[in-house]
C-alpha cells in the first residue's frame, strides 16, 4: 500500500500521522512576509524539521538568552530546530516546506509570543535583500 498526499492551500497542513510523529506541508502564508511578521514560536517537547521544497526562505532562531540568528535556506537541506528554541520564517510567496515533528505539536505544544522590536532589528540586519520589508 502507498499513500500519496499533497497540499496546495495556504499555511500548515499535517498529512501523515504515525506513532509519535507527523509530516506536514507548510506553504506561504501572510505571516511569512517581513512586513507582516509579528510573532515567534517554539515547541517545548519536539524538535521541528524543515525541508525547503521550493521558493526562497530565511529561517531564524533565538534560543532563550541567546542571540537571534538567521540563515537563508537551501532547497533539499534538512534544518532541525531543537525543542525550546524560538523560531519563525520569512519567505517568498511560492514557498513550500516539508515539516516533520512530534505528532499533534501544532495542537498541544506550540507557544507563540509577539516578536520584540530588538529581535526585528537583529533580523533585519541579517536578511538578504529579497526578504527586506
Amino acid at each position: 500500500m502507498l499513500e500519496i498526499h499533497e497540499w496546495s492551500g495556504e499555511g500548515f497542513e499535517p498529512l501523515v500521522f504515525a506513532e509519535g510523529w507527523q509530516a506536514a506541508l507548510l506553504n506561504w502564508e501572510p505571516l511569512f512576509d517581513r512586513r507582516n511578521l509579528d510573532e515567534i514560536e517554539r515547541h517545548n517537547h519536539s524538535d521541528e524539521v524543515f525541508v525547503l521544497l521550493r521558493g526562497r526562505a530565511v529561517l531564524f532562531t533565538r534560543p532563550d538568552g541567546g542571540a537571534l540568528a538567521a540563515v537563508e535556506m537551501g532547497a533539499g537541506l534538512i534544518y532541525n530546530v531543537p525543542a525550546g528554541v524560538w523560531h519563525n520564517i520569512v519567505a517568498t510567496r511560492d514557498v513550500s516546506f516539508l515539516i516533520v515533528e512530534n505528532r499533534d505539536t501544532h495542537l498541544h505544544d506550540t507557544e507563540i509570543r509577539p516578536i520584540a522590536d530588538d529581535e526585528l532589528s537583529q533580523l533585519d540586519r541579517q536578511l538578504p535583500a529579497w526578504a527586506q520589508a
